[in-house]
């Protein structure tokens, strides 16, 4: 009988779990959710956060996501997936704010889903890479990382929105900017990852379509080429003929998920 409890424990401690809609924050009068993953076994294991895209004002903590969330847990990786506040309800700084209090939640839980508070990544894809860019590159001691890995992220707002010939949505959506002048072009400068870029930042891995007509290839190319002037590590995996959006890369080149995992564990491994 004595052997019950303990065997009882292992099978616990063993087991995959998914949890959903776990709140982590209020903000600005909205409930901040997230979907927590702890793989098999007793941890604790490396661990991802994700941030979804959706151009500032829409997107879901539990679609955007969906290619990488399989092989992330099948690797090993514990995984939590966030949602934040939205434009136009919520403007900048509200977004990249709820990221940072993400962060601590999870340092703060990470026994409780066998997450590794010192082998934590920043996931984000297009307007979540945004987020994740920003919130490594201004980090301070408690919500600093282990690495971040943004996918076709505008790393330079003001480079974004000379795109268009007219004040673009987000832009108006997230900042109130109804006219790029003067003012707005430093709203937008200090709002961009490229522009806090300095020594000492966590180990970026870069992933972008080369045919991306939405956030040009060149955005990734320009943060590589500043942050390893700084002297910090940043990967880029290039994905040829890619356009905007992972859904896309399916069939055309899925390895890049291989290269994500990969990556991953080399820069993780040395924070054990």
């Amino acid at each position: 009988m004595r052997h019950v409890l303990p065997l009882l424990l292992l099978a616990f401690v063993a087991r995959a779990e998914l949890k959903t809609d776990i709140e982590f924050a209020k903000a600005g009068g909205t409930n901040l959710t997230l979907d927590a993953f702890a793989p098999e076994g007793a941890g604790p294991f490396p661990t991802c956060i994700l941030v979804h895209g959706g151009g500032f004002m829409k997107g879901d903590k539990a679609s955007n996501f969906k290619p990488l969330l399989g092989p992330l847990g099948k690797a090993g990786f514990a995984w939590f997936s966030i949602n934040y506040r939205l434009a136009p309800q919520h403007r900048y700084p509200a977004p990249v704010e709820d990221v940072e209090t993400a962060i601590r939640w999870v340092k703060a839980h990470a026994t409780g889903y066998k997450a590794d508070p010192k082998r934590i990544a920043l996931i984000g894809e297009s307007a979540g890479g945004h987020l994740v860019s920003l919130a490594g590159a201004r980090a301070g001691a408690d919500t600093r990382v282990a690495a971040v890995v943004p996918f076709y992220a505008p790393h330079d707002m003001e480079l974004q929105a000379k795109l268009n010939k007219t004040t673009p949505l987000w832009a108006e959506a997230l900042f109130g900017i109804t006219d790029l002048d003067g003012a707005a072009w430093g709203v937008l400068r200090e709002a961009s990852p490229i522009t806090h870029v300095h020594g000492g930042m966590p180990p970026y891995l870069l992933i972008h379509g080369t045919k991306d007509d939405k956030v040009p290839f060149e955005q990734s190319l320009k943060f590589q080429e500043k942050t390893k002037a700084a002297g910090n590590v940043c990967d880029l995996i290039p994905v040829e003929g890619g356009t905007h959006g992972m859904r896309a890369w399916e069939k055309l080149d899925p390895g890049y998920k291989d290269k994500l995992i990969a990556w991953l564990k080399t820069t993780l491994a040395g924070k054990q």
